[in-house]
């Protein structure tokens, strides 16, 4: 199956409001609510919760990604998807 390669900017600034789940190169995920993107594509999340390894770490409230530290996955630009 082929995938479609999609457009990161306009695909984040999509999500800007919605609930997100942001995974890291290191297996943490981060969910919360994207406030912001920047013009390095790097995110502000609002009311975020930290998982570790898939268990609930703790709350950590208004937070920002660098976006290279988040994952790319299947050729699409899967470091913010909708949580859902």
């Amino acid at each position: 199956q082929a995938t479609v390669p999609v457009n990161p900017k306009p695909f984040l600034n999509n999500l800007t409001g919605k609930s997100v789940i942001v995974k890291l190169k290191w297996g943490m995920e981060y969910k919360g609510y994207l406030v912001s993107v920047d013009s390095y594509m790097n995110l502000q999340l609002a009311d975020t919760e930290e998982y570790i390894d898939g268990q609930f770490s703790g709350n950590l409230g208004d937070i920002l990604i660098r976006i290279c530290m988040a994952l790319n996955q299947n050729n699409s630009y899967g470091s913010a998807s909708p949580q859902g």
